[in-house]
Parts: C-alpha cells; sequence; structure tokens
C-alpha cells in the first residue's frame, strides 16, 4: 500500500476541500436553511439569501452517451424554476397565503444533504455542491421524492448567518416530474 504524500495544494482541484472549520459552518449553515424550510419558516427562510439571488432548476433531457454534455438546460433554455429574489419572495407569500391550493394544507417535508463540498472561488465567494434528496408527504396518501445535485455559490456575510446564497442551480435526476407540484423549495 502506497501513501500519497502530496500536501492539499498539490492534489486535483476535484478532491481539494476547505478547511474543517469552514466545511463545518457551511454544513451547518445548508442544514439550518433546510430546518427552516421543513419547518415552514419561509420568511426567515428568505434571510438565507442574498438579493441579488439566482435561484434556478434547469430542465433536464435524456441523451445518449455522446450527448450527455446536452443534458441539462442551459441559462436561456428551458428550467422548472427560474427566479430572482422579487419571484422567491412572491412564491414564500402565495405559499403562506392560504390561497395556494397546491399546498393547503401544507405539505409535511424532510430534506437531506449529503456530501457536501466546498470549494474556494477566485472572488472570494464559495462554491459549494451537495446532494439533496427531498420527500414530501401531502395529505393523506400522497408521497413525492425529488432527488438531485444542488449547485450554490456562497457569499461570506457579516450578519446573523454566516453566508447568503448569492446563487442556486438545483438539478433534479427525474427528467418527468411525476409529481402534481413542485410547489416546494427544493
Amino acid at each position: 500500500m502506497t501513501t500519497d504524500t502530496r500536501s492539499a495544494d498539490e492534489l486535483p482541484a476535484s478532491v481539494q476541500c476547505a478547511d474543517v472549520h469552514l466545511q463545518h459552518a457551511v454544513e451547518q449553515f445548508l442544514y439550518a436553511e433546510a430546518e427552516h424550510l421543513d419547518n415552514h419558516r419561509y420568511y426567515e427562510w428568505l434571510d438565507f439569501f442574498g438579493e441579488d439571488v439566482h435561484y434556478w432548476a434547469p430542465t433536464r433531457m435524456t441523451r445518449t452517451f455522446r450527448e450527455r454534455d446536452a443534458e441539462i438546460s442551459g441559462p436561456d433554455e428551458g428550467a422548472f424554476i427560474d427566479d430572482d429574489f422579487h419571484f422567491l419572495r412572491g412564491r414564500v407569500r402565495r405559499l403562506t397565503s392560504g390561497l395556494s391550493w397546491s399546498e393547503e394544507p401544507p405539505s409535511r417535508t424532510r430534506r437531506l444533504l449529503t456530501n457536501v463540498r466546498v470549494a474556494h472561488r477566485e472572488d472570494g465567494d464559495l462554491d459549494v455542491v451537495c446532494n439533496f434528496s427531498v420527500y414530501r408527504s401531502r395529505l393523506e396518501r400522497h408521497e413525492d421524492w425529488f432527488v438531485g445535485e444542488r449547485f450554490d455559490v456562497l457569499r461570506h456575510h457579516s450578519g446573523a448567518l454566516p453566508f447568503k446564497i448569492r446563487e442556486r442551480r438545483i438539478v433534479l435526476e427525474q427528467t418527468t416530474i411525476l409529481a402534481p407540484s413542485i410547489s416546494i423549495f427544493l
């Protein structure tokens, strides 16, 4: 058995990671955000985002192996969600109004985050990638699963929260969403 004696700076960029304290802080931030959503604290959840946020869930198409680079739609193509802060706030307002038929009564959700990877960006922000699974139970018998990968850009923040989400791209594993709605946040 050989031991790799390279320093962290000599490892490929794909396996370089942030220090353990930063990794922990980012994970706790993401877990707190998920908790706010699972507990229906939507207005407080908005505090996790910068006002310049781009919250985006592109569509996905089934492609052959050699066409996989076109599997996920680009920025000017189709998306399940393509919101800025103004639209996110509008979604929260509608969701909490009691008039959103798809969420009245509210769904029960549980968000699981795993494989959190943190890397420094040249502009000082952080690239954060994680896998997620969102379980939704609706009324008495309806259940949905949303599974995928999230790509976040976090900006350091000096307020009550250590970071603000500047960008979020949500890539679902499903090409066709079988749930009757995606009115919950992913």
